[in-house]
């Protein structure tokens, strides 16, 4: 299938596509015309590369776990690959400090907030 049926299928549009090429994630046959052709599998590792970002995954650690799931009975299963559970446990612990260093930020901005709302304007003279 060419690029544009890859989108259709997977709802992701070619310029994504494209940039999960260019990022090592999809490895389509090129046509002699220079056309990219791509297979079943293809649109597959498209609903892995998608779930992987929603659970907060940068593509350079999608790159070095794509390999490592595989589908069944239409979901992602996770292969028994030995660095995997140690790069989503360091993806985890990325994603809890941001969590963390967020909230601070948040507490900070609601402090702010909260003594800024409790200022009484001054009265112009």
């Amino acid at each position: 299938m060419r690029i544009g049926e890859l989108a259709s299928t997977t709802g992701v549009n070619r310029r994504l596509l494209r940039y999960y090429e260019d990022q090592g994630l999809l490895h389509p046959t090129r046509l002699a015309n220079g056309y990219r052709e791509y297979d079943d599998a293809d649109v597959a590792a498209v609903r892995h590369i998608r779930a992987l970002l929603t659970a907060g995954l940068p593509t350079t650690a999608i790159a070095g776990l794509l390999h490592c799931v595989h589908d069944e009975d239409g979901r992602m299963v996770p292969s028994p690959c030995p660095t995997m559970i140690t790069k989503l446990r360091d993806e985890r612990s990325r994603i809890t400090e941001a969590i963390t260093r967020l909230r601070t930020s948040q507490e900070a901005l609601d402090s702010i907030l909260d003594t800024a709302l409790r200022q009484r304007p001054v009265p112009l003279a």
